[in-house]
């Protein structure tokens, strides 16, 4: 019943905001924002989806005249932050910073109190977030073809560490494993950063993460980079060659972007949009991503949501293949 409840709470509001005079809906988004807007992160500080959100904040602050409060509300693989979005009023001053996590949560949760494809609307994408392939500094893999054939040689005996079931982490090896045939057995941490000094001290073998998250590591020595996720080469690894030069047709990146309550007047999410991708055709904004290994991702509204569909409908498949669940 508290389930029904909610969907027709946020029926009524969506509704009732199609409802008002083209003319008054113009009016308001004219008016909007006379007051804070908070825009709520699904992970703890830190991650490269709240490192986005700190970006983009002061920026829209600045430009719209009131500010732009990033809120953490980290639990439940983002679902806490995202339904809460999903049952805010659809008046633009409740946002969510989207990631593909959002994206895989549809096939991963049976059972969620709202419903991420019709709840939220996509507003803007921000940046795309290649991953990279690495091993341990004593690992006998010094390629991606080289780690092909030491898998293929003892096989069920790589392990493969991921930040957390049907995490883009676990799910980017998983595309590898399918991909090229080989067996590895998957090990769970509670974060990138748990699993990072098992991963350097070769108590497990290989982690796809991303690429702001190694650049550090790879920099001291401690962590050997063998490809990148993405289609093209990252600028900050300039010499680590993509996954797919050795396994044709291998691409996998996160992303990120804002969403809204469905329902949010056209005029704001509008609005949003352009002032977003102004900040990603901005020279000095550009190189802030630049530097964290992280790519302008900019587009239209219905352009966004036409990723995000692709991209639940793409690992919805692999999910479910492997038979990952959420814990």
């Amino acid at each position: 019943m508290l389930h029904r409840r909610n969907l027709l709470h946020l029926a009524a509001a969506a509704a009732a905001s199609s409802a008002l005079p083209a003319s008054s809906r113009r009016a308001a988004a004219e008016a909007w924002p006379t007051r804070p807007v908070r825009l709520l992160v699904g992970f703890a500080p830190g991650g490269f989806t709240d490192i986005t959100a700190r970006l983009i904040a002061p920026w829209l602050s600045q430009r719209l005249g009131q500010q732009f409060l990033v809120e953490n509300r980290p639990g439940a693989s983002s679902n806490i932050a995202a339904a809460a979005v999903a049952h805010a009023a659809p008046d633009g001053y409740t946002l969510l910073e989207l990631a593909d996590t959002n994206a895989h949560n549809v096939t991963l949760y049976d059972k969620l109190n709202f419903d991420f494809l019709r709840d939220i609307t996509p507003v803007a994408s921000i940046d795309r977030a290649p991953f990279v392939m690495v091993v341990g500094p004593s690992s006998p893999a010094k390629t991606v073809a080289g780690f092909i054939a030491h898998a293929k040689a003892h096989p069920g005996k790589i392990n493969l560490a991921s930040s957390g079931a049907g995490a883009s982490s676990g799910l980017f090896g998983e595309l590898f494993r399918t991909m090229t045939g080989i067996d590895m057995v998957a090990v769970q941490y509670r974060g990138i950063g748990l699993a990072l000094p098992d991963l350097i001290s070769g108590r497990v073998d290989v982690m796809f993460i991303p690429v702001a998250s190694a650049v550090g590591e790879v920099g001291a020595g401690k962590l050997r980079p063998l490809g990148v996720t993405s289609a093209t080469r990252v600028s900050v690894l300039p010499d680590v060659p993509t996954i797919g030069e050795t396994v044709p047709g291998y691409e996998a990146v996160s992303w990120t972007g804002i969403g809204a309550p469905t329902g949010t007047p056209p005029e704001i999410v509008a609005l949003l949009n352009q002032h977003v991708n102004a900040a990603l055709a901005d020279a000095t904004f550009k190189a802030k991503l630049a530097e964290l290994g992280l790519q302008p991702f900019a587009g239209t509204p219905a352009e966004f949501g036409k990723v995000i569909t692709e991209h639940t409908e793409k690992w919805g498949k692999i999910i479910r293949a492997a038979g990952i669940k959420a814990e």
